[in-house]
């Protein structure tokens, strides 16, 4: 039997030395002898800001390493254009801002053999170089939701930072993530399609990730961009449409006249509603044809 192969697909936008540092660490990846890998990596900068760092690692490298450019910044058309550059068994997506533990790689494919499942997701945890503002940690704003190993996933649940999907998944369809996705929600769109054609994705809680989280992103301003764009992109999934943003026209009030107890709560409560209020007025604005956060990515 032939031994089966992995292609580590990033996406990546204007941060070469986040990039350096996972490829160094994806160079280290535990494989016990079980599969092969190789890496691609998608630029969505016009300007080539990875190239530099993604030919020296090849250099270095004995893994095959593809390097490709997706000049239009959206985030679906670079996914779609790694798929492209991807050979193999299976494609694992990991985000440029991330960074793995030596065994992911390996728990990911472990998993996959164990659960017998299209796709295999595992946790991201937030990683601070510095010490951050003690309301960011306590509100857990950059905490995301973990499950016991095996768990079956639902779309919603869905991401393609730390995923291992079977190949097939994505073979045939030109464009497997949805173009209209471009300023993000792409991954669950695409999970959402995957899982009502029948695919089963499932849950490793060893498959760990680490998300660089910088001082940028500890801003009030960033976390209320997010939060309007998020509102934004919601509207695109089926089923989002009147109901939903009468929804946020009745929440918005409720919120707003709970600030003032939030604020007496702490700086985490007063600033996880105030999130709360940006994600519904994002979609009220998005419904009524108001594009607040005109740039492709909140991202920095």
């Amino acid at each position: 039997m032939n031994m089966q192969h992995i292609c580590v697909c990033i996406c990546t936008y204007k941060r070469p030395e986040l990039l350096e540092r996972l490829l160094a660490d994806l160079e280290t990846q535990e494989t016990a002898g079980l599969f092969s890998f190789s890496i691609v990596v998608v630029d969505n900068d016009a300007g080539e800001s990875a190239r530099e760092v993604v030919s020296a690692f090849a250099r270095r490298t004995n893994r095959t390493v593809v390097y490709d450019i997706e000049p239009q910044q959206n985030i679906s058309l670079a996914r779609n254009r790694a798929v492209r550059n991807s050979v193999g068994d299976y494609i694992a997506f990991f985000d440029d801002d991330q960074f793995p533990q030596r065994d992911w790689l390996l728990s990911l494919y472990e998993a996959q053999k164990a659960y017998r499942a299209d796709g295999i997701l595992g946790p991201v945890k937030p990683h601070y170089d510095q010490t951050p503002p003690h309301w960011l940690v306590k509100g857990k704003f950059y905490e995301r939701s973990t499950h016991e190993s095996g768990r079956i996933i639902g779309w919603r649940s869905g991401r393609t930072g730390n995923v291992l999907l079977r190949k097939e998944l994505l073979a045939g369809d030109p464009q497997p993530f949805d173009p209209r996705f471009g300023s993000g929600a792409e991954d669950q769109d695409f999970f959402r399609r995957m899982i009502d054609k029948g695919y089963r994705f499932v849950w490793c809680n060893e498959a760990v990730g680490y998300e660089h989280v910088p001082p940028v992103r500890w801003r009030r301003g960033f976390l209320l961009r997010r939060a309007l764009l998020r509102g934004k992109m919601s509207l695109l999934h089926p089923g989002m449409g009147a109901k939903s943003v009468l929804t946020s026209v009745i929440a918005i009030p409720i919120y707003l006249a709970l600030l003032p107890f939030m604020a007496i709560g702490g700086q985490h409560l007063f600033m996880k509603y105030l999130v709360k209020i940006c994600d519904h007025l994002g979609r009220i604005m998005s419904a009524a044809g108001i594009d607040v956060i005109s740039e492709k990515y909140v991202v920095e």
